[in-house]
């Protein structure tokens, strides 16, 4: 009784106490364990398969890595292994949603954090203290505002004109160069390393609101955001690209736009092959016919990824995505590869 007395006491600053802390996979060696699981059977034979097929994507020289983002991992202590496997050459491009790229990385590189909280706690308390919740974990919503603005004030010093979200992003990683409270951030580390970064439905985000304010401001003279140029772009990295691979965390709109670029170059009359490589961490169910939860198998009637090496892994990513980075990390492959710098292609 006396805890559920409690909950309607709380300040915010009670609520906002324990960080979440980014877990360092060069700190750690997986490499054993990983080897284990490949033993046993269910998801820990399935996610020592995925990173057997994560290394021979790093060991292809020809083979370009599109990492795609979805769901709230990020927030939830991976936001270093993105960064990490950008820094390391483990990744040549990226596809994700807004939230991942604005509100959880860009928020924090402007010294924000999210913070551990629980699945249990009263919403109605939280809204009254202003902390949104994604199941366990707590963001300040006045933060999350100033991100909001901040993403405004920048559109409002770039010259008025359609741009990709590419192209934003990568506005974003000069605004980083100078302004960052946390450096070393995906975007920064990825604008360093001339990796785009592709947010197909970019507005869905704190991005969104900034933007919708900068227009506001700007009625006649304001940017935008060109999704179908973007789409060129990306399919643009896959027709340059002799083979490619994904590395896909959840599923939605960054897993669909990745695969439908095979579609799109054969349309525009160009001679690609389906994604060579392929794994998905979900936890989607496959039976209700949605995109999210569709098998890579059956992307493959699609004409989007071969079926030769790919692995649907039924995980919680949080719990499998750290031992399959760490154990690629350790294994070293990345250190032959040479940067595609696919950022480049586009100045």
């Amino acid at each position: 009784m006396s805890e559920k007395k409690n909950l309607g006491h709380n300040s915010k600053k009670d609520f906002l106490k324990n960080p979440v802390e980014h877990i360092d996979i060069t700190k750690f060696d997986s490499r054993e364990i990983i080897s284990a699981m490949g033993k046993m059977s269910f998801v820990s034979r399935e996610t020592s398969n995925a990173t057997n097929i994560y290394n021979e994507m790093l060991k292809d020289k020809d083979c370009t890595i599109f990492l795609t983002l979805a769901g709230s991992t990020s927030a939830a202590g991976c936001m270093h292994i993105y960064r990490d496997m950008v820094k390391y050459n483990m990744v040549d491009a990226i596809v994700a949603t807004g939230a991942s790229i604005i509100d959880m990385d860009f928020f924090e590189a402007l010294g924000f954090k999210h913070y551990q909280g629980s699945q249990f706690q009263n919403d109605d308390e939280l809204r009254k203290n202003y902390i949104d919740r994604i199941y366990d974990t707590y963001i300040d919503e006045d933060e999350l505002q100033k991100c909001d603005k901040i993403i405004g004030e920048i559109a409002d010093k770039l010259e008025p004109r359609p741009y990709t979200s590419r192209e934003f992003i990568k506005e974003i990683g000069k605004y980083l160069k100078t302004n960052a409270k946390k450096k070393e951030s995906l975007i920064e580390v990825a604008y360093d390393n001339n990796v785009p970064i592709f947010c197909p439905a970019f507005t869905d985000s704190s991005a969104g609101f900034g933007l919708v304010m900068h227009q506001e401001r700007n009625p006649k003279k304001h940017i935008t955001i060109d999704s179908i140029r973007e789409f060129r772009e990306l399919t643009e990295i896959k027709i340059k690209s002799k083979g490619s691979g994904l590395f896909m965390i959840g599923g939605g709109v960054p897993k669909n736009f990745i695969q439908d670029t095979v579609i799109c170059a054969e349309l525009l009359g160009k001679n690609v092959g389906m994604h060579k490589y392929a794994i998905q961490i979900t936890v989607a169910d496959s039976r209700d016919g949605a995109c999210s939860s569709s098998t890579l198998k059956e992307a493959s009637s699609w004409g989007k990824v071969d079926t030769t090496k790919e692995q649907m892994v039924f995980a919680e990513a949080t719990s499998v995505l750290p031992l399959i980075a760490s154990d690629a990390y350790h294994t070293g492959k990345w250190k032959n590869r040479n940067r595609k710098n696919f950022s480049k292609i586009f100045d």
